[in-house]
């Protein structure tokens, strides 16, 4: 009988240096979408037909961390194209789905080769896959893993069978901060524009510490928005992430302000509808990075949240050149 072949690539569970430098790119947001893996079949060290077979995103960073996790286990990685968006997000907006891993399935061929029909997807993609759905159109089991690809080992000698710790997602201090810098520098147009708010109301109104207020406030807003909310995410009150923005950005420029004295209630005001507005569209932009929220969730909160932060931000910059204009000499 003719040996079935098999058309995959071969990989192994050592990202190297280039897999370190990307991890640094991703991590503050350079060439996000460029950085991506072929989708298809990949054979992990020395996989056979009985060999599992792993389920991933086209996103390379979801790749590299869980070849890395597999290390020197021999398996299968079957790689979806999610236009290189990672796992969780992937699955909410519907390319880590079902007529995508059919697809693959279909492509790849491996039915004839593997003497096994299960595949194992992570947890964080189960929402953008029916399971049953797979499994009636090419006879795979779908089996969701553990939530933490270093539990995949774990998962694996436990018959693929989680306990309750590897199904808990968990989102630590370190797992927010680590966040936090991609976060910063893709608020570089928010703060860009600060910065032109404040040339602008200082060159009307004359005065350098106008814009040495101003500038510092833009810079306290994405701070706080970025990284302050993060730190604090489980400690403010409240679910949204808007709200939890807005209430830190209201009390950090309030202890900026405040104490140093303000030319007028107007430029108060002004300042109070601004900033922390530009620290809750920030917080609220955070919501992509946790997986304390969930696709509709998200689509609710931004339903409200944005058109306030914008209205908020608007009246705020009325207000403050308002104040410019008249505290400007005559």
């Amino acid at each position: 009988m003719k040996e079935y072949k098999l058309r995959f690539k071969h990989t192994d569970g050592k990202p190297g240096f280039s897999g370190l430098l990307g991890k640094i790119r991703m991590r503050v947001g350079m060439s996000r979408s460029d950085y991506t893996v072929k989708p298809g079949l990949y054979a992990l060290n020395s996989p056979d037909k009985a060999s599992p077979v792993l389920v991933s995103a086209n996103y390379k960073y979801s790749f590299d961390v869980l070849r890395a996790a597999a290390g020197e286990l021999n398996a299968w990685i079957l790689v979806l194209d999610t236009k290189g968006v990672n796992v969780w997000c992937a699955a909410g907006k519907g390319t880590f789905g079902t007529e995508e891993l059919i697809k693959r399935i279909n492509k790849s061929g491996f039915s004839k080769y593997l003497s096994h029909n299960t595949l194992i997807l992570p947890q964080l993609g189960a929402s953008g896959v029916a399971a049953h759905k797979v499994k009636a159109k090419t006879g795979f089991t779908v089996k969701f893993g553990p939530v933490e690809a270093s539990d995949l080992k774990k998962y694996l000698e436990n018959g693929q069978k989680c306990d309750e710790a590897m199904r808990t997602i968990k989102f630590p201090l370190g797992a927010r901060l680590v966040l936090a810098p991609v976060e910063a520098v893709l608020a570089w147009p928010i703060l860009l524009g600060s910065v032109v708010l404040s040339v602008l109301c200082a060159f009307i109104s004359g005065g350098l510490s106008v814009f040495l207020t101003l500038l510092s406030l833009s810079v306290i807003s994405v701070l706080t928005g970025t990284l302050l909310v993060p730190t604090l995410l489980p400690y403010i009150p409240g679910s949204s992430f808007a709200w939890k923005g807005w209430i830190t950005g209201l009390i950090s420029s309030a202890i900026y302000l405040l104490p140093s004295g303000a030319p007028s209630a107007t430029f108060i005001a002004g300042v109070f509808l601004l900033f922390p507005a530009v620290s809750a569209f920030l917080a609220l932009n955070f919501t992509g990075s946790t997986t304390f929220t969930s696709p509709s969730g998200v689509k609710k909160e931004m339903f409200y949240a944005i058109p306030a932060c914008v209205i908020s931000g608007a009246v705020g910059i009325a207000l403050l050149l308002f104040s410019a204009f008249k505290g400007s000499p005559q």
